[in-house]
């Protein structure tokens, strides 16, 4: 089949479904191909529901592998790995976000690679999954660990960018991970003129930020060797009526009220940044520059919205 996601559901869940019927198997292993993420085939099997249940998500890893795969910037098409015709992921950011969505990551060190993993590589794959229980294979613990249980809601919930489950600030073995915070938005010119810079800094950063342009919109990063995605997430909270609130998963709620401003609500910036070497200050600096100025946060909201549009050439038109 052309299409992964459509092979999941059209030849997949039909031979789980035989399985689960047929009384002799009550435990199938799927093993997912090279470039299909982890969050698709959950999905789809949740969704089928009885008599099929999913016990556990886990992503294999060589932590040698690391620091390769994650600056790969090479379209999946361009290397034979393209999980639909129209694929346009890098391997680097396909790679981030199937470290990033399960909750078992099974460690399979080559002991005969001239290149073995070192404490730095391990250090990145432990700051990159803060909410992942690691598990060597061959020490008999993965089984157990895959049998545990999976929630597909809450799991989905720690992807999206709104109260997604980020890396912590850390620096260990040459490896640092920046989390950087502020309650001012970003300047449209400014931020779409160091977008190069900022996608380079790390080999890895993710986020949820927030353009003086469009107060109301959440919009979320995602950058993976050297390639960068930002997209609209939504509204913000905060610009929302009260009523539809309800509406609101309540682990978007929690997280919103654990970050609410006074006057902003939701509106902030939290991204976060991990890589060896990574050049804290200078990172800092260069993010800190593209926040308004003092004269230019002082115009309040009706003033920004007469600040450029830069991004109107990555997301819809401002309106």
């Amino acid at each position: 089949n052309d299409c992964a996601c459509c092979a999941l559901r059209e030849d997949l869940v039909p031979e789980l479904l035989r399985l689960a019927t047929g009384g002799g198997h009550r435990l199938a292993v799927v093993e997912l191909w090279d470039s299909v993420e982890p969050q698709a085939m959950a999905a789809v099997i949740a969704a089928e529901g009885t008599p099929l249940e999913l016990t556990g998500v886990a992503t294999a890893v060589d932590p040698a592998l690391m620091v390769p795969y994650l600056a790969n910037g090479d379209d999946l098409a361009e290397v034979g790995l393209a999980a639909a015709p129209a694929d346009q992921r890098t391997v680097g950011d396909t790679f981030a976000r199937q470290l990033e969505y399960p909750t078992v990551i099974a460690v399979a060190e080559d002991e005969t690679s001239e290149e073995p993993a070192d404490d730095g590589d391990l250090a990145l794959l432990t700051q990159l999954t803060p909410g992942a229980r690691q598990v060597r294979v061959g020490d008999g613990a993965l089984g157990v660990a895959l049998l545990a249980g999976f929630d597909v809601e809450a799991a989905a919930a720690r992807q999206h960018p709104a109260c997604a489950l980020l890396p912590q600030e850390n620096e260990e073995h040459g490896v640092s991970t920046l989390v950087w915070r502020r309650d001012r938005p970003f300047h449209p010119d400014r931020l779409y003129e160091a977008l190069e810079d900022l996608t380079c800094a790390a080999a890895r950063s993710r986020g949820r930020f927030w353009l003086a342009d469009r107060p109301d919109t959440l919009l979320s990063w995602d950058a993976a060797g050297g390639a960068l995605c930002v997209e609209s997430a939504g509204p913000w909270l905060a610009a929302l009526p009260d009523a539809a609130w309800d509406m609101v998963p309540a682990e978007r709620r929690v997280a919103a009220s654990m970050d609410w401003h006074p006057e902003h609500g939701d509106r902030c910036q939290h991204m976060t940044f991990t890589s060896p070497g990574l050049d804290r200050e200078g990172l800092v600096a260069r993010l800190d520059s593209c926040l308004l100025t003092d004269a230019e946060y002082a115009a309040g909201p009706d003033g920004w919205k007469k600040l450029s549009h830069a991004f109107d050439e990555l997301l819809d038109p401002v309106s």
